[in-house]
This record gives C-alpha cells, sequence and structure tokens, in this order.
C-alpha cells in the first residue's frame, strides 16, 4: 500500500469528486437550421463525472398555448430538454440526465413571490441531482430568470415556494444540495 504519495490522515478532506475517465467534453450543438429543429440556444447542466456541466443545445420551441407565459413556456422547453436522453455524442462524452419524464411547469399562484415557477412534483421529492440540474439550467437562462439570484421553485400543492442557488459547490457536488431550500415570501408592495 506504500508508494501511493499520499498520507493517510485522521482529518476529513474534501478534494472533489472522484477523477473519472469520461472527457466530459462537450460536443457542438447543431444550428437550428442544420437539424431541423425551430428553437432557441441554450446550455442546460448535464450531469458528467459526478458534476454539473453545461452542454448547448437548440432547445424547440414549445407550442404556443392561449393565456400562457412565455417565461413558463421556456421553462417548459428546457425541463423537456432536461428529460430527453442525451444525445450520442452526449453520452460517449460521459454525460448522463438524472431529471425524471413527465415534470410540468405552471405559473405562480395568487401570493406566490414574482419569478415563481410551479412544478408538476414538489422540489424536496426529486433526487437531489435532477433538483440541481434544474435549478442550474433555469438559472442560466435569460428567458426564464430575471437576473442573478435564486431560483424559486413551488410544488402542486399549498406549500410556500422556496428558494435554491446554484453556486459551484452545487455544480461540483450536485448530489449534495439540500432538497429543502429556504422559504420565500412575497415582498409586501409598498402604497
Amino acid at each position: 500500500m506504500s508508494g501511493c504519495g499520499i498520507r493517510a490522515t485522521t482529518v476529513p478532506v474534501d478534494v472533489g469528486p472522484a477523477p473519472s475517465r469520461v472527457s466530459c467534453d462537450t460536443p457542438e450543438a447543431p444550428s437550428g437550421a442544420q437539424s431541423g429543429v425551430q428553437g432557441f440556444r441554450a446550455t442546460v447542466e448535464l450531469v458528467c463525472g459526478s458534476q454539473l456541466v453545461g452542454v448547448e443545445r437548440v432547445v424547440p420551441v414549445p407550442e404556443k398555448r392561449i393565456g400562457r407565459d412565455p417565461v413558463v413556456l421556456a421553462a417548459q422547453a428546457l425541463l423537456e430538454a432536461l428529460e430527453r436522453t442525451p444525445s450520442a455524442g452526449e453520452r460517449d462524452a460521459g454525460f448522463t440526465t438524472g431529471v425524471p419524464g413527465g415534470l410540468t411547469v405552471a405559473p405562480p399562484r395568487t401570493g406566490d413571490p414574482a419569478g415563481t415557477l410551479r412544478l408538476s412534483r414538489r422540489p424536496e421529492d426529486l433526487p437531489p441531482v435532477a433538483l440541481s440540474q434544474i435549478v442550474c439550467t433555469l438559472a442560466g437562462s435569460e428567458a426564464v430568470a430575471a437576473g442573478p439570484g435564486p431560483v424559486v421553485l413551488g410544488g402542486p400543492d399549498a406549500d410556500p415556494p422556496r428558494a435554491w442557488e446554484c453556486t459551484d459547490a452545487v455544480r461540483s457536488r450536485p448530489e449534495s444540495v439540500p432538497t429543502l431550500g429556504d422559504v420565500v415570501r412575497p415582498k409586501p408592495t409598498a402604497s
């Protein structure tokens, strides 16, 4: 057991994720004209080597529905992009996704803080890696996020929405994200 060059220690040391043999090189996203897909360019966060890595994709424009908020439509398109199985090139580079299929996005309810998105499942019931992928993808999207800051998500029930941040720690260790974010209350309006 000698010769590895690492001394034993009694103090736990966090040195990041274990090394992997996957390349995590992001494949080039096809342009909309080449792939025949009409959509917008976005970076979706996929899992590679036990960390989140942004992959640029052309995200198909969701069907326009009367009365649907453009932010909700963009968030739904990004969720669907996260749910999709990575392409052959992405899989060869080591990318996977932990986001379960069938998630939908709804607009905020009356009394929710501005910018809230309601998921068809409670965020705290999602696997931590999936929640990390969703939070970081939504936080990085100009079509969804109003600017830097937390992503505010709620579930289909009456529970108050909660906020999650996409930090370097979340990107490097997505499995360790706390699934219970901070409760967010609407800000009182000045009268």
